[in-house]
């Protein structure tokens, strides 16, 4: 079964100023996100606005990010949907354009009940998508599903053979843990809050997915490296610039303000789609001056150009 390590930037929806759908920026971003050295792209979840999206704009944003990677890195398609069976068609249109894995959150409407409920949810999904790797989305904050994770893992077996493992966006590193190391590690548990990551490097993570890895990927994977080579009080340094980083973009709505951090950057993304709003220009430039007194360009500078240097070695 897939074992996903590094890093998968979960991306962010693009839209005219009209609200409707703008697919041209998917290439440039792309690109940017493999020159970044990310394992992969999560598409049309929390950051890709999925729940914003009607089916058919979830299918043709998929196809679009298929054809700019062209198997270069992994695509992994969210296809959560309060309705099973718009789920179900999501899946398997994923499966014939060639992406490599599928998510789904749980209902958030009608919540199911029980974990064996959410167990029989996720199976019927990935039911229409036998050959991809099917990873259950935890991220109890925004679907108000917060089960026990060991005993969805162990409720799965034999319920929904593709599972790959578990995105899971949630503050209880022991759960995660737990999850990790369930039947010596037989899943791959992707950890899903980037101002965590550190946490969950100490505790056994290989890979995670996020949104903000979609512009700061290199800082990240830094601190993975400095982690790895064992130099913790580096890697507790870089991290801390993050979490500021983080903690400067939380004044704000999170997805528009990650948004605005990339039209920063020069990656026009256009407006975000009711109910969520776009930040104004004023909140856009104090933004902008709150990560400047954070160091935060400066350092994302710094690494990406080491980064260049590396790869270009």
């Amino acid at each position: 079964m897939m074992k996903i390590e590094g890093l998968i930037a979960a991306t962010f929806g693009a839209f005219h100023e009209d609200g409707s759908l703008n697919l041209s920026p998917i290439p440039d971003l792309v690109e940017k996100l493999i020159k970044d050295g990310v394992a992969g792209v999560f598409i049309c979840g929390t950051n890709g606005e999925g729940p914003n999206l009607t089916v058919e704009e979830r299918m043709t944003v998929a196809e679009a990010y298929v054809k700019a990677v062209n198997k270069r890195v992994l695509v992994l398609v969210h296809v959560g949907h309060p309705s099973i069976a718009e789920s179900k068609k999501l899946a398997a249109h994923a499966a014939s354009i060639g992406a490599d894995a599928i998510s789904a959150v749980a209902a958030f409407y009608f919540k199911p009940g029980s974990v064996q409920n959410l167990v029989n949810c996720m199976a019927e999904i990935a039911s229409a998508a036998p050959s991809l790797p099917f990873y259950y989305y935890h991220v109890p904050a925004l679907t108000g599903v917060g089960m026990d994770m060991i005993d969805f893992l162990r409720l799965s077996e034999g319920v929904i053979p593709n599972l790959a493992g578990i995105k899971y966006t949630a503050v209880t590193i022991f759960e995660y843990q737990a999850c990790l190391n369930y039947k010596n590690g037989r899943y791959n548990i992707l950890y899903g809050y980037d101002e965590m990551l550190l946490s969950a490097l100490a505790v056994g993570a290989g890979g995670a997915i996020g949104s903000t890895y979609t512009f700061a990927a290199p800082l990240y994977l830094k601190v993975m490296a400095l982690f790895r080579e064992g130099k913790q009080e580096a890697a507790q340094q870089l991290q801390l610039k993050l979490v500021e980083m983080v903690r400067c973009l939380l004044k704000y709505s999170p997805i528009p303000a990650q948004k605005a951090i990339m039209e920063m950057l020069g990656y026009t993304l256009g407006p975000c789609r009711l109910p969520l709003v776009s930040l104004t220009k004023q909140e856009a430039a104090a933004l902008k001056v709150s990560l400047q007194e954070v160091g935060f360009f400066e350092e994302l500078e710094k690494y990406t150009a080491g980064r260049k240097q590396e790869v270009s070695a």
